[in-house]
């Protein structure tokens, strides 16, 4: 028997919801152990009492997950991830994650959603989502798990796999799967990859581009170069200089799409690091990495587009989507 966490026990839940909306979203975190992982002697994969990783999922969720909350019963799991060192190491060595990620990371993902879909969901549409190693993990999600369970796939109503690379060839390995083509198409995959133009300038490598890999414009929805201003960018996230809270705000967030490299290229303004973050940060995302952005540039325009998503998927017919 796999030694899974115990996702009867709402303290293994980062978010637990009443539900009083009629969609769900399993929101799957982002690495959150991330410097205490480059410590001498860490552990490969963080523990639930891990204290970095847990702040940093707590926050993560007020950052990324709410973009969900306006239209679903957010659903988050804790679940024992890999440290950003182990993964950054499984990366060069096979250039993507898989092998960092099968096992624990996998198995506690697989467990949570067992008993969402058995004890929670009630047969409600749901989207999938996450950030960075949760989107790595919603892939294999998407093409094991739910490929396993075409019952729940056929009320999946999106799966947003921001903040790590969808690739055609992905898609041709699972014809079932189907990206977006604009913003109101339901049952299909939803990515991108946010970097700013130095990063262009330089050919950066990062963990989370691969060749091939797909992004579509979060403010006009376009797959191919098309450029929308910072103009169509309806607010971002932005920490209040003066309380430190969260609140919506304008950083000159304009996208386009860069076909060749697969992602999305912003000059919006960047708050400054702390110099060893800087340099963990441009180590495994390049010297104008805007990964921790993806979400929070374009946060009002994911809220907007899961709300219409849902209202497109309310007016198909759910068996629409099988495999």
């Amino acid at each position: 028997m796999k030694n899974t966490i115990d996702y009867s026990q709402k303290a293994n839940w980062c978010c637990f919801p009443e539900i009083t909306k009629d969609v769900d979203t399993f929101y799957i975190f982002a690495t959150e152990y991330i410097m205490g992982s480059f410590a001498e002697g860490a552990p490969d994969y963080g523990s639930l009492d891990n204290e970095e990783m847990i702040q940093g999922m707590n926050l993560e969720y007020l950052l990324h997950a709410t973009t969900y909350a306006d239209s679903t019963n957010v659903f988050a799991p804790y679940y024992r991830q890999s440290g950003l060192k182990y993964a950054g190491e499984v990366y060069k060595r096979d250039g993507n994650l898989d092998a960092a990620l099968i096992g624990m990371p996998y198995d506690d993902i697989i467990a949570a959603l067992d008993y969402f879909f058995e004890h929670c969901n009630n047969g409600r549409p749901f989207i999938i989502a996450g950030h960075s190693q949760g989107s790595a993990l919603v892939k294999l999600v998407l093409t094991r798990y739910l490929k396993e369970h075409p019952e729940y796939y056929k009320r999946m109503v999106a799966a947003y796999v921001i903040g790590y690379a969808v690739t055609k060839e992905d898609l041709e390995a699972n014809p079932y799967l189907k990206f977006a083509t604009g913003e109101r198409d339901a049952g299909v995959i939803i990515s991108w990859n946010t970097e700013g133009p130095k990063n262009v300038e330089v050919n950066a490598k990062t963990v989370v581009l691969m060749p091939n890999g797909i992004s579509i414009n979060p403010l006009n929805w376009k797959l191919d170069e098309t450029y929308a201003p910072a103009s169509m960018n309806l607010g971002s996230l932005v920490e209040n200089e003066k309380t430190g809270e969260p609140e919506i705000g304008d950083v000159g967030a304009d996208a386009q799409v860069n076909l060749a490299r697969g992602s999305i290229v912003t000059n919006a303004k960047i708050a400054p690091m702390p110099k060893e973050d800087a340099k963990v940060a441009a180590q495994f995302f390049g010297p104008d990495g805007r990964h921790g952005e993806d979400y929070t540039y374009f946060y009002n325009n994911i809220k907007d587009n899961v709300a219409k998503r849902i209202a497109t998927f309310h007016n198909l017919t759910i068996g629409q989507f099988t495999i």
